[in-house]
């Protein structure tokens, strides 16, 4: 008994798992079959086995050219049947995609983000103006605010004011201002009391459904 115990590991490996070992079975089977025609009648009816399995892709377009292209590849395209699709192409589904580059624009100064140098973009775009000078006064208290979260102690307004003259280009200079950012403790008071509420809703949250249930199942007679 105990020699006739077969193991996964023993097994065939299974190109798409989740189809099982019986439906790569019928697939070896397919291939095993000399009759074209017979092949072609075994593949139709595969297909419809792999759509009952999957009913979650009936409303996927090209639902049908996706199995088919799904049995091809647990066929390891040596399946020879004729497909409303065509037989896909080993090396285009093999080709290893391109690498993506990282959207980093400042690697320097990376606690900033991403975003702060498209707003400082974005304000040397603006006119002169007072619309202008509030933006770039938003942004500057913002870069202080990012800048206390990664260092918590505390930050002077002038090299908030050198980092946004180097990510400027030189196009936004505070330098010479005689106007203070917002103090280093109001925005960090303000960021936890952000955190602070979001926690004690979420608390308050689970703690309304636990009074729910029980209130529910107070009523209920217990055997």
């Amino acid at each position: 008994m105990i020699d006739a115990i077969e193991y996964n590991t023993e097994r065939e490996h299974l190109i798409i798992p989740e189809y099982g070992r019986h439906l790569q079975k019928m697939i070896n089977y397919a291939k095993s079959r000399e009759d074209k025609e017979e092949r072609n009648k075994l593949a139709k009816a595969i297909i419809s086995v792999m759509g009952n399995l999957q009913p979650h892709l009936r409303d996927v377009p090209d639902f049908q050219h996706k199995l088919w292209d799904q049995l091809f590849i647990m066929s390891k395209f040596e399946l020879d049947v004729d497909s409303p699709y065509g037989m896909p192409s080993e090396e285009a589904l093999n080709e290893r995609p391109e690498t993506l580059p990282y959207p980093q624009n400042f690697p320097k100064y990376r606690f900033y983000g991403n975003n702060i140098k498209t707003m400082i973009d974005v304000a040397n775009t603006w006119e002169e103006g007072e619309l202008k000078e509030a933006l770039i006064f938003t942004i500057a208290n913002h870069m202080k605010k990012c800048f206390l979260n990664w260092n918590k102690d505390t930050v002077e307004d002038s090299v908030i004011y050198d980092h946004l003259y180097e990510l400027s280009n030189g196009k936004i200079n505070l330098k010479k201002t005689e106007e203070d950012l917002t103090d280093a403790s109001r925005l960090l008071q303000n960021s936890n009391k952000k955190k602070y509420t979001s926690t004690s809703a979420s608390s308050k949250k689970s703690h309304s459904k636990k009074s729910h249930t029980s209130n529910t199942n107070r009523g209920k007679k217990r055997y």
